[in-house]
């Protein structure tokens, strides 16, 4: 993030001078084979994305080497060995790397030095930008969880990198003018007997951001339409010298967004490609899907664009080859083709664990720290359509903190309800040491508590909302706990509330599911007029995953961070036992049978 004022002086000399003094890369053309095929060149592209703050080959959240059911591998230090190899057997051809943003959340290792020793303190260089420095990138776009941890830390770890960093729709809020680098136009040497080309690369964050993080950049940042904002850029970008037009973009090719219409297109890929002409491949992220090869008809040229998107966490390197001819004095793409390579196949990059090994070690020591005991074992495996104990500890603090906080002010005599989602499958609590890393592993999330007042007819709307991450399943039908929910609604997309007693019946159509609601421990139902205070994460409160009902003043916002509360009420506890916070309340029916 630059100055109120617009783009620093760093960041306008990265637009000025990228055209002049970008490194050139140098590359061979293929032979001629004879007059009728004119001689070819040749340019890569190798493509990056969702990293998530993972470097190590390693699971945090287990203390041990990262693995899953597909064998998968994943960080930074795996993705330099595949961008190495390809250099080498390219020696001497153009080659070119970008990433399309989420890099600095999503491990303890992001978290450690955004939260626990954050950089913005101690002058730390953030593990990502050494990873990435090492791998020397040529550009990368900023995703929505860049802009997590505030803008000081976001600038701060900007400047710490060797390269630019884009996203040409976030515009400084009180100018107008572009908060961050837009674009780049890269010189690229193709060699022997061949002008050089100019590679334009675009980048374009997401616009939910200003949903999600609210808190950090309204009044400061706008975050506008990534269709509107390439279609301005590209033909600035051919104007001022690309011969190729390439984006990185933050956001799916779905076209489709999680929250409602108010901002614009959460996953809008495959439309700028078939709505902007001029654009030659899109590299895309945030879905965290693996998309090797997809080709969009523009509407107006009838060219076909390029798109892939590289899954998440470093598991794949997605790489991009086109060739490319003089036509009438201009260079065209002729062919272009996309495969995905997968970093199982290779051993991380030495100089990348090297440069980042003394911070991996402060994390692996700091998660490891013992915070409680635990009673007995609990896990988040059932807790999608159970209540269980294990989430219920997550409601019982933050209920417990927001009614705390509450005594004394006009909203104490109000009941405290809360709301959590199971956003792991896998979180267990063991019995007995239960360590940081346990905590973590249960809220992965950097979020902070809030509350809200809803009435009685706004949390059963709220409930209703909830329930459509359940598929429809008659009585009699035979339930999987593995196919019950809706694979288009995420787990973390699924709340359960603590503090009122209900059931969803899942025979029932959306909108018809929440067939009992009553007050905690009654048979007195809730009336529509009722007053609650909820707890609830910042991101659900504004507005993520467009729950109704939820986006509205706070009563309670002390920018404490959750998983941290989770943390201090387990040391100061002692012990963590179901007996002091399990409280059923909820459960699946089928016509008032449940069906667990």
């Amino acid at each position: 993030m630059t100055s109120p004022s617009g783009p620093s002086r760093r960041q306008v000399l990265a637009v000025a001078a990228a055209a002049a003094a970008a490194p050139l890369i140098a590359a061979t053309p293929a032979r001629a084979t004879g007059a009728h095929h004119p001689r070819t060149w040749d340019l890569t592209l190798l493509g990056t994305s969702d990293t998530h703050g993972n470097v190590y080959n390693w699971d945090y959240y287990r203390d041990a080497e990262y693995d899953d059911s597909k064998q998968n591998d994943i960080g930074v230090a795996k993705l330099a060995t595949l961008i190495n190899q390809i250099r080498a057997e390219r020696r001497g051809k153009a080659t070119l790397v970008l990433d399309a943003g989420d890099t600095i959340q999503g491990t303890p290792l992001a978290t450690f030095y955004a939260k626990q020793e954050p950089i913005t303190s101690t002058g730390e260089k953030h593990p990502m930008a050494r990873a990435m420095n090492i791998i020397d990138y040529d550009a990368v776009t900023l995703g929505n969880h860049e802009f997590n941890y505030g803008l000081p830390l976001l600038d701060l770890w900007i400047r710490q990198l060797g390269f630019p960093a884009l996203a040409a729709n976030a515009v400084n809020a009180r100018t107008g003018k572009p908060a961050f680098t837009p674009y780049v136009i890269k010189k690229v040497s193709l060699g022997f007997a061949a002008p050089t080309l100019r590679v334009g690369i675009l980048g374009l964050t997401n616009p939910g951001v200003a949903i999600w993080d609210r808190g950090n950049v309204e009044g400061k940042l706008r975050f506008d339409d990534m269709i509107a904002t390439a279609a301005k850029y590209v033909p600035i970008m051919r104007q001022r010298g690309a011969d190729i037009v390439l984006i990185s973009a933050h956001g799916g090719d779905s076209g489709t967004s999680s929250y409602g219409p108010e901002l614009p297109n959460e996953n809008p890929v495959a439309l700028i490609a078939e709505q902007v002409p001029g654009i030659d491949a899109i590299l895309f992220g945030h879905a965290h899907n693996e998309v090797v090869q997809r080709f969009v008809t523009n509407k107006r040229t009838g060219r076909q664009v390029l798109l892939s998107e590289p899954s998440k966490w470093g598991q794949r390197l997605t790489r991009m080859d086109f060739t490319l001819a003089r036509e009438h004095g201009r260079w065209a793409i002729t062919r272009s083709s996309a495969t995905m390579l997968n970093t199982n196949t290779v051993v991380e990059d030495p100089k990348v664990l090297a440069a980042v090994r003394a911070q991996h070690k402060k994390t692996v020591a700091y998660v490891n720290q013992v915070v409680a005991q635990a009673t007995v074992e609990m896990s988040t495996v059932e807790s999608r359509y159970k209540d269980t104990p294990i989430l219920d500890f997550i409601n019982h603090v933050q209920a417990e903190t927001v009614t705390t906080a509450l005594a004394g002010t006009q909203y104490a005599d109000l009941p405290v309800l809360s709301q959590a989602s199971p956003f792991s499958r896998t979180a267990v609590f063991p019995a007995g040491d239960v360590k940081i890393r346990d905590v973590a592993g249960l809220y992965v999330f950097d979020n902070t508590l809030e509350a809200v007042v809803l009435t009685g007819a706004e949390v059963r709307a709220y409930l209703e909302y909830s329930a459509k991450y359940f598929v429809t399943l008659a009585p009699g039908a035979p339930v999987d706990p593995e196919q019950i929910s809706d694979p288009s609604v995420p787990d973390y997309n699924y709340d359960a509330l603590s503090g009122v007693d209900y059931d969803i019946d899942i025979a029932k159509p959306v909108g018809q599911r929440i067939t009992r609601l009553v007050l905690a421990g009654t048979d007195t139902p809730v009336a529509d007029d009722a007053q609650f205070v909820v707890a609830v994460n910042n991101y659900r409160r504004s507005g993520g995953g467009n729950f109704p009902g939820i986006v509205k003043t706070q009563v309670y916002n002390e920018q404490q961070e959750i998983r941290q509360l989770l943390i201090d009420w387990a040391q100061a506890k002692g012990t963590i036992d179901p007996a002091d916070f399990f409280q059923p309340n909820w459960r699946l029916v089928r016509e008032g049978v449940p069906v667990f």
